[in-house]
């Protein structure tokens, strides 16, 4: 492959598939360090995957500042056609800010900002945020787990503001004029004692949807993630909820979580309360194996997941579902250091590792049914957890296997470089192209 097929871009002529291990990989760069961490780690994950088709597509506030979409036309047809993605890192802002930042004769047409990350999970169903949590620093490590976080309701999945509520009807009893449900969600909280002493154009409300439908796929997920925890033994899925709050809702998870029990008899499933399981990851991290959470509370325990580990720098991240799959760093697009080539490409390394995983779980028979009924996107999910060891290599075999050693090797060599010649934020002096440069070293000899 030539280092100009590193930077097709995305509305390129798509390649055929080839069979074997060959992968149509699309590069989203993204916003802030996005771009230089990508642009740094091109040679390792070359010489970690050769035989990957790379695509570079655009996605970010700079699509939605100049075209009005954060997720351009030609970036959904590279995503549809392509195996999975890589993507670096975005920039969110708020309605005001979205506004403010469109192009002039953008404005006033109509166009709303939504997350370029939500309408990937969305429109794709990647209904599984899968965390590791790994103390990868440490000689001896102390805790291994994994958050799986559902990604496609709960408290992200519908946010709406009152402020047309007690607009007249357009036609007749309960219609809306805009066609929005705001009218009859006001009619629900409008005796709350805060509501009761507002406005409507000053109160909005979030739903927190939870169908049996989600949580059952998402618990299959998780079961199939157990068995990789620190302590060996450990086959536990924990759901971190808080269901002495919110009854109903709590009631739909325990309902899908009695059922899918019923399919892996090998797997402990027990629901605790959130806040319980954010003290319990400080003070005994290794208790935990896989902790499954609906999209809010899925990520803030994620994300102090993070802390535990070290920083932002570090997690690596996948976005899993049954027919796609995009991978990213945890860290968001950190403006403030852009462009100094001091940011961290370790956690974009590391969800290549897990890209590769992933892959390898699925060309190995990942979309076949497994074990107690996990079908899908649980099953290859297990292989993308085998990151986790240093050298599970169980379970694959032939190509498939190949490509999963190799995503071992590049996480091997990430963590040696991290621990050797870390970057700025982990206390070292390292820079962006110098780390990833070390690790693509590391590749090609035959030490890792």
């Amino acid at each position: 492959m030539s280092p100009d097929d590193d930077r097709r871009t995305a509305d390129s002529p798509a390649p055929e598939h080839a069979p074997g291990p060959n992968h149509r990989i699309v590069l989203l760069p993204g916003d802030g360090i996005g771009p230089e961490i990508v642009d740094a780690s091109r040679p390792a994950l070359s010489a970690a995957f050769p035989t990957w088709e790379f695509a570079d597509a655009e996605i970010g506030w700079r699509c939605w500042c100049e075209g009005g979409d954060p997720v351009p036309a030609e970036t959904w047809r590279a995503l549809e056609s392509a195996d999975a993605a890589l993507m670096a890192a975005i920039t969110s802002k708020p309605a005001r800010e979205a506004d403010a930042e469109l192009a002039a004769h953008l404005r006033g047409t109509g166009l709303t900002y939504r997350s370029p990350v939500l309408q990937l999970r969305s429109r794709l169903d990647l209904f599984a945020n899968v965390r590791p949590v790994e103390d990868l620093l440490a000689d001896s490590p102390r805790f291994r787990f994994t958050v799986v976080r559902e990604n496609t309701e709960g408290l992200y999945s519908h946010d709406f503001s009152m402020r047309d509520a007690d607009a007249p009807a357009a036609d007749g009893p309960g219609a809306h004029p805009t066609g929005r449900p705001a009218a009859g969600i006001w009619d629900v909280v409008k005796r709350d004692p805060t509501v009761s002493r507002s406005t409507p154009a000053d109160t909005a409300v979030a739903l927190r949807v939870t169908t049996g439908f989600a949580w059952r796929r998402l618990l299959r997920t998780a079961a199939a993630l157990t068995g990789r925890a620190a302590a060996p033994a450990l086959r536990r899925v924990t759901v971190a909820d808080k269901p002495n709050i919110l009854r109903e809702s709590g009631a739909i998870i325990r309902d899908a979580v009695d059922e899918v029990a019923g399919e892996f008899p090998g797997v402990e499933f027990e629901i605790a309360n959130a806040d319980a399981v954010a003290m319990r990851m400080v003070t005994a991290p290794e208790s935990f194996d896989v902790i499954a959470a609906e999209n809010l509370l899925g990520d803030m325990l994620s994300d102090l997941g993070a802390g535990l580990m070290g920083g932002l720098g570090l997690p690596s991240s996948g976005n899993i579902g049954a027919d796609h799959a995009v991978f990213e760093p945890v860290h968001g697009s950190a403006p403030d250091i852009a462009g100094r080539g001091v940011a961290n490409p370790a956690a974009f390394l590391l969800s290549a590792a897990m890209c590769a995983e992933h892959l390898a779980g699925a060309g190995d028979g990942g979309d076949a049914a497994s074990a107690g009924g996990a079908t899908g996107a649980g099953s290859a999910a297990s292989d993308l957890a085998g990151a986790g060891g240093e050298g599970d290599a169980a379970g694959t075999g032939g190509e498939a296997g190949d490509l999963g050693e190799r995503g071992r090797r590049l996480r091997r060599a990430v963590i040696a470089v991290l621990r050797e010649h870390p970057t700025p934020d982990l206390g070292g002096d390292n820079t962006t192209a110098g780390f990833a440069d070390e690790v693509a070293a590391r590749l090609a000899s035959s030490s890792i």
